[in-house]
């Protein structure tokens, strides 16, 4: 992406996902709704930067639909043979809202306090290991989600390898736009849930492939399929975006030893460092959807068809927001309308059980290393368009 006064937007993967924060600049100023042209006029998308107009559109599902998929490709559904069984993160209201209604009984406020002695002693079991030096994605951030996701869907203590096994693959393939690839553990992994679907029947519990199968939802073979597209979306949305909050956000406090003092000192609760967190690293940094109708912003016709992708890391580091200081760390903070988890409808269910890892996992680490440093040059960064997460963060813990 250029900064001049004509900024240019391009998708970002691995590396360059090292800073895009001057480039997002640009676009707010210069180009807030951005057409981003191409050699064939039929693939031209566009892009909403400030912080109002991401919000709007989040919210506006009658206008901004998401039922053709949520990456900028017009042939997205299609490619992944989704046309007949759309996921619940590509519906739009009513039918999203009975299905979520569903699958939010399994992420009730009860059970997101119940999993937090879990998800203590699972951060506490691996700290020892980054004393000397390690890396934090593979020791800590990485692992954390998976084990989180396995409890929400009911996976028992037993298959974990399995399911972890199935998940590093499926989550990687999806970095690169490519889910497909992973095809072996795709199968096992749906396989599996098929099987789980069954012994849900006979030993319920309290998940949520549990609550869809109360439900009758898993009663005949489109409701199956759609069951087992959830446990897709729960996979592959609920792994690297944590991973992604907790690298990224490892490294800002890291680089700004002020900030972090002030957590440490008990200055700044835990929790409300991790809203500035959120803002800050934004792990989904924009999802897509299709405008449904002409709509006129800033000067500016978004054709009624048109892909157009929701900006949300930039719209949290929008100045008209949150100050002139809006790319700064502010621990105590405390943003309000932050767009990580999407807003409106598509609020992201799990959501609370993200900032429960980060919490827990931010207190402990503080608690073992209060002055850890990151290798800031040794970060690496995951390839795929939509979601910034780190591969490895280099740390020594320094008790």
């Amino acid at each position: 992406m250029e900064t001049t006064d004509r900024p240019r937007f391009r998708l970002r993967s691995g590396e360059t996902w090292a800073d895009p924060w001057q480039g997002y600049a640009a676009l707010r100023e210069h180009a807030p709704v951005h057409r981003v042209v191409h050699d064939s006029p039929e693939h031209d998308y566009f892009v909403l930067s400030r912080h109002a107009d991401v919000l709007a559109a989040a919210v506006d599902t009658d206008s901004f639909s998401s039922e053709r998929g949520l990456t900028v490709r017009y042939d997205e559904v299609e490619r992944a043979g989704l046309q007949d069984t759309l996921p619940l993160v590509m519906q739009d209201p009513p039918a999203h809202t009975d299905f979520r209604r569903l699958v939010a009984r399994g992420f009730t406020p009860r059970q997101v306090v119940d999993l937090e002695p879990q998800v203590r002693a699972f951060v506490r079991e691996r700290l020892p290991a980054l004393e000397h030096g390690g890396d934090l994605v593979s020791t800590l951030v990485k692992p954390l989600p998976s084990m989180v996701v396995a409890h929400y869907l009911g996976v028992p203590e037993s298959d974990r390898r399995a399911f972890d096994s199935w998940t590093d693959a499926i989550v990687a393939a999806g970095s690169t736009g490519d889910v497909l690839g992973a095809s072996d553990a795709v199968a096992g992994l749906l396989a599996y849930f098929g099987q789980l679907v069954e012994h849900r029947r006979r030993h319920p519990g309290e998940d949520t492939v549990s609550q869809l199968v109360a439900a009758g939802r898993a009663d005949d073979g489109a409701g199956l399929t759609s069951v087992l597209g959830y446990v897709f979306t729960v996979v592959t949305g609920g792994n690297d975006t944590t991973t992604g909050l907790l690298g990224a956000g490892a490294q800002l406090l890291a680089g700004s030893p002020d900030q972090r003092a002030r957590v440490v000192r008990g200055e700044v609760p835990v929790a409300d460092a991790v809203e500035e967190l959120l803002r800050l690293t934004s792990p989904v940094q924009g999802l897509a959807r299709t405008a449904t109708r002409d709509v006129d912003l800033h000067g500016t016709t978004i054709p009624a068809g048109r892909k157009t992708l929701l900006l949300y890391a930039a719209g949290n580091r929008d100045p008209r927001r949150y100050g002139p200081d809006a790319d700064r760390l502010d621990v105590g903070r405390r943003p309000s309308q932050v767009l990580t988890f999407g807003q409106g409808a598509h609020h992201c269910l799990g959501a609370a059980a993200a900032r429960l890892q980060a919490r827990v996992a931010l207190e402990e680490l503080l608690a073992a290393y209060p002055d850890f440093e990151v290798d800031a040059a040794g970060v690496t960064w995951a390839p795929g368009h939509y979601v910034r997460r780190p591969t490895r963060v280099p740390m020594v813990g320094r008790p």
